[in-house]
């Protein structure tokens, strides 16, 4: 991410609005190398998921029907934004 122009904080940023996990509770579950099964079933998604929205991987992400995999795709998605230089407020739905 960093050679993209971004930061990690920026990247936690994103990660911590998507899940609402603190810093602490992601750290927690980087450091644990969990699954995004268990990452995403501890998550509470932003309620402004919704609006996360478009093609990646060349999956439109509202189209996709599995939960764990739209919520992976949500991630895609975000990360995306951020690494093309999206403004931070527009990333997260600001």
């Amino acid at each position: 991410m960093e050679r993209k122009g971004r930061t990690k904080a920026e990247l936690d940023q994103v990660v911590e609005w998507l899940t609402g996990f603190d810093e602490a509770a992601l750290q927690r579950h980087l450091d644990a190398g969990t699954t995004f099964e268990d990452f995403f079933a501890a998550a509470e998604l932003n309620p402004r998921v919704d609006q996360v929205t478009g093609v990646v991987c060349g999956v439109r992400v509202e189209d996709v029907e599995d939960p764990l995999m739209q919520k992976i795709r949500y991630l895609d998605k975000l990360v995306d934004e951020l690494a093309r230089g999206k403004a931070m407020e527009k990333v997260l739905r600001g």
